[in-house]
């Protein structure tokens, strides 16, 4: 058995931050890291954004190692027995801990077909699958026309690649943007030589040779050298289930970031935490949640005993255009756009009660905190008096 004052589940952005946040307030106590990917910590982003534009792979590691920290790739930690603070991984290796946190993550949804080589994008496994199959084969489908298949549309038509969108929705991003701004993007990436397929799904792919058929509901069929798939992820709370843990859309953490079990902590895309500006419990899938709940697990860990009450933002690349977006982005509420210049420069707000639930600023920088304290005012806020609030 490997005796560990602190053991992290999980090898991602969010243990990183965490070992960072442990070592803030510890620098000597032993800590260990249990992942199933086969590379160490990495900036997960750059695999749909900064790498397709020319940025070298190097700059995604993050050098967790300097914290002092073992780390046991290509393990999956299998069961963890709460009472004697003991986890056991695939390999049947034992670690035991002092505090543990559960990082774990999520997977990537899959497609209901055994198809080998369909890439369901999410590790820098996938991001370097794909690059290896843009240098011999030139068209792609992508399925799914939400955050990361906007993005890798973006990316492989931007280096000279025949992209074609599968989207069941009406446009690109129809679940977070307003109508009319999903229909500018479609018009947008078609101007980038990119085939949007909306109202339409995959019914059936089969691989022939090295080349894929993806037949959709519509009747379409496309002959391509490879398919992308982005339909989400599934948080992996099967390890916190099975050791009795509270899971409701993830694994259920109070103020500190402790689960049901004190000693055992979560972050990340599995958490499920109470988020005081919004008044309800959210999940978030994003980097800025991932480095921010990572490090105060890791101070907590360690003692700090810091409540987590960051409201987490997320970015975007599309082409030329970018967004951030700050709490509750979703379609199905009130939607106000306050545009400097329409589809190109402005703010949009989410209302509901009276009150901003979220805010999407649209090629608009450096407003991120203002965002926040707009969405924390208690309002009441009207489509008209929101207008303005923030700067375009």
């Amino acid at each position: 058995m490997t005796d560990y004052k602190y053991l992290i589940i999980g090898g991602g952005m969010t243990a990183d931050a965490a070992v960072k946040g442990i070592r803030q307030i510890n620098t000597s106590d032993q800590i260990g890291i249990i992942s199933n990917e086969t590379s160490a910590p990495y900036d997960r982003p750059p695999l749909s954004k900064a790498l397709w534009k020319g940025d070298p792979i190097e700059k995604i590691w993050r050098k967790t190692q300097a914290g002092n920290v073992d780390i046991h790739l290509a393990r999956a930690a299998r069961s963890v027995d709460v009472k004697k603070k003991v986890v056991v991984d695939d390999h049947g290796t034992t670690y035991s801990y002092d505090k543990l946190l559960l990082a774990t993550g999520g997977r990537a949804r899959q497609l209901p077909y055994d198809v080998e080589g369909i890439i369901y994008f999410r590790t820098v496994a996938d991001y370097q699958n794909l690059r290896a199959l843009t240098k011999r084969g030139q068209t792609f489908a992508i399925i799914g026309g939400g955050f990361i298949g906007s993005e890798i549309a973006a990316a492989l038509a931007m280096i000279g690649k025949t992209v074609t969108m599968i989207i069941p929705e009406d446009g690109i991003g129809a679940r977070v943007f307003p109508p009319s701004l999903s229909h500018f993007l479609n018009t947008y990436y078609q101007s980038k030589s990119v085939q949007i397929l909306t109202q339409d799904s995959v019914s059936g792919i089969a691989k022939e040779n090295a080349t894929y058929l993806v037949r959709t509901t519509n009747g379409r069929e496309l002959r391509v050298d490879g398919v992308v798939a982005g339909i989400g992820i599934q948080p992996n709370v099967e390890i916190a289930q099975a050791a009795g843990l509270k899971v409701d859309n993830g694994i259920v953490v109070d103020e500190f970031l402790r689960t049901s079990d004190l000693d055992i902590y979560a972050a990340g895309d599995v958490a499920n935490f109470h988020n005081p500006a919004l008044n309800k419990r959210i999940r978030v899938e994003h980097e800025d949640n991932a480095n921010t709940m990572g490090e105060v697990a890791g101070r907590n860990m360690a003692g700090a005993g810091v409540s987590f009450d960051h409201l987490p933002f997320f970015y975007s690349d599309l082409f030329e255009l970018g967004y951030e977006a700050v709490g509750e982005v979703d379609a199905r509420l009130e939607m106000v756009a306050d545009w400097k210049d329409e589809f190109h420069e402005g703010v949009v707000y989410y209302l509901a009660a009276g009150r901003v639930r979220g805010v999407l600023l649209w090629n608009t920088w450096g407003q991120v905190d203002a965002a926040r304290s707009l969405i924390q005012e208690k309002g009441p806020f009207s489509a008209e008096s929101v207008k303005g609030r923030l700067p375009a």
